[in-house]
């Protein structure tokens, strides 16, 4: 149990890799808050408390963190858009960074006074490997986006390292989730998007949320004490 005593605030834990990353703290003994958009996809969580969230009210997120007051911040909440940059379009791009970096900002700014006050704190971001490790055709907004959370993720690394805050990301390449399966059957193809997913991963496979849940436990312990400012890519070697 290596996050007994400790409290942590998971966002977009409905379901894909932030419901199993609330669903591993919560087995390595934290105490845990989970949020979703979508309140009906929480039930059946095995965590202290679950309720629906909307992490682009600003003013609901904070209130949630403050009240959570959090030992452990997992931001998974974010959006992919499919297209290139003739595509975007300003309010897209607007919701994009709404969600997959304000969002992040605002939960970030809420849980650090505490920390702070406690002098620990662990904070871990979902990013991409489509970001500033490397470019995916058709993700301009979506990449542009999760390079932005990988330098949110450096300062403010950098800002508080004497202050027993540490700060990290993870960089997952295509995982399994309903999100992904969505994206596919949005093709009109299902089956021949999934050949195509799966024959651009090094390993042949596609990666899973628990994968990337175990990271998140990682980051989140005593064991990566000495870790802060990192973007951790798990992408089945796409970027080798």
């Amino acid at each position: 149990m290596r996050l007994q005593g400790k409290t942590a605030f998971v966002t977009a834990a409905g379901q894909g890799i932030g419901r199993a990353c609330a669903q591993t703290l919560a087995r390595e003994g934290a105490k845990v808050v989970a949020t979703d958009i979508n309140g009906d996809l929480l039930p059946g969580l095995d965590v202290a408390q679950a309720f629906a969230l909307d992490v682009t009210d600003k003013a609901a997120l904070v209130d949630a963190v403050e009240t959570a007051q959090p030992d452990i911040l997992v931001n998974c909440s974010g959006v992919v858009h499919n297209g290139t940059i003739l595509d975007a379009t300003d309010d897209e791009f607007d919701f994009a960074m709404n969600l997959n970096v304000r969002a992040h900002m605002h939960a970030i700014q809420a849980a650090l006074p505490g920390m702070l006050d406690r002098g620990s704190g662990a904070i871990v971001g979902i990013a991409s490997v489509c970001s500033t490790l490397r470019g995916l055709p058709n993700r301009f907004i979506y990449g542009t986006s999760k390079a932005a959370l990988i330098g949110l993720t450096k300062q403010v690394a950098a800002d508080f390292i004497t202050r027993g805050i540490r700060c990290n990301c993870i960089a997952p390449g295509t995982v399994d989730s309903p999100s992904l399966h969505q994206r596919l059957h949005d093709t009109g193809d299902y089956e021949t998007a999934m050949k195509n997913f799966i024959a651009r991963q090094p390993m042949g496979r596609i990666g899973e949320a628990q994968e990337i849940a175990d990271l998140a436990v990682y980051l989140s312990s005593d064991e990566s004490r000495y870790m802060t400012g990192q973007c951790i890519a798990i992408d089945g070697g796409m970027t080798v």
